[in-house]
């Protein structure tokens, strides 16, 4: 038996599958960052796949992601509140459906991403911090 990769907080592949589906399920009826996502995909089984990958990457550094977030994201029409309302939204699901603990280092990997993404796509004027607003 193969033993389940995680983090010492208990975060596991099988956590972050949850969390990336729930994720995007809350996305795509997200009323600003819905049309972003879905003017941009077009496989959402495949997208959710390649998601799972990056995040069991960064967050447990299991798998190994191929891919350049940064020119996928400078492709997209977003602005900088984009980014606050996806780590809101973030941040509520994780905290929905993780440990306290896992949220936490979901979170914190989450916001560190973000805040790089922000800074490379929109330049250093879109430094603002995150907004916890998931309505907008």
């Amino acid at each position: 038996m193969i033993d389940e990769p995680s983090t010492p907080t208990g975060l596991t592949t099988d956590g972050i599958a949850l969390l990336v589906k729930r994720f995007y399920a809350r996305v795509r009826s997200h009323a600003s960052l819905g049309p972003v996502f879905e003017a941009s995909v077009t496989d959402w089984v495949a997208h959710e796949q390649r998601l799972i990958t990056y995040w069991c990457w960064v967050a447990l550094r299991v798998n190994y992601y191929r891919g350049k977030p940064m020119d996928m994201h400078r492709r997209l029409p977003i602005h900088a509140n984009h980014f606050a309302q996806w780590l809101a939204l973030w941040r509520q699901t994780a905290n929905d459906v993780l440990d306290p603990a896992s949220a936490r280092h979901v979170i914190a990997v989450a916001e560190r991403i973000g805040h790089g993404l922000r800074l490379g796509t929109l330049g250093p004027d879109a430094q603002a911090p995150p907004s916890r607003d998931v309505t907008a």
